[in-house]
């Protein structure tokens, strides 16, 4: 009893990895006491066996994958047109979920609340730009900006255009470059 338990010490339990390595992974052991000779040679072809399925499926798998890369290059489908596609098809999904239409129908109501929002604000300004402009202070100073600009800056009628001793020249006396005195210089 004792060398069954040093044994099971000595030879920790392990998953064996899935796959080709599978059984190279496994160390061998001696067959089990109650397997008859007979039995284990069948284990051995039934082994044999799988493994050359395992190889066949791989070289079918390889030879398909040839054949569709060979067909996908003839009908000029390139990885990036797939892409294309794949996003396509992705986009298509979202678009038709309920998750992106709740939003979308959310975001749609915002959208409409905030244009009520800023077209009151902008008339709520243009009410009170046109109440301020209304205002007898604000007509006040625009006739005084209007006087001084006057003053600043006689218009052509208020000079007579056959005073030649007049302090602002003419139109005709001014050189072709300088404004004249209703234009402005930039």
């Amino acid at each position: 009893m004792e060398d069954a338990e040093k044994g099971s010490q000595q030879q920790p339990d392990s998953i064996p990895e899935v796959g080709e390595d599978a059984v190279t992974s496994v160390p061998s052991s001696p067959p089990p006491p109650t397997m008859t000779e007979e039995e284990r040679q069948e284990l051995q072809e039934e082994l044999v066996k799988v493994e050359d399925e395992i190889q066949t499926l791989s070289q079918v798998l390889a030879a398909k994958e040839k054949q569709l890369a060979d067909i996908k290059r003839k009908l000029g489908i390139t990885p990036l047109n797939e892409l294309k596609q794949n996003i396509s098809k992705t986009w298509q999904e979202v678009t038709g979920s309920t998750a992106y239409r709740r939003t979308s129908e959310t975001f749609s109501q915002a959208s409409l609340k905030a244009t009520a929002a800023f077209s009151n604000v902008g008339s709520a300004l243009s009410k009170k730009l046109e109440d301020v402009r209304n205002a007898p202070t604000f007509k006040s100073f625009e006739g005084r900006v209007e006087t001084l600009k006057t003053k600043i800056s006689p218009s052509a009628s208020t000079t007579d255009p056959g005073d030649q001793n007049s302090d602002t020249p003419t139109t005709e006396s001014l050189p072709e470059d300088s404004p004249t005195p209703e234009q402005p210089m930039n």
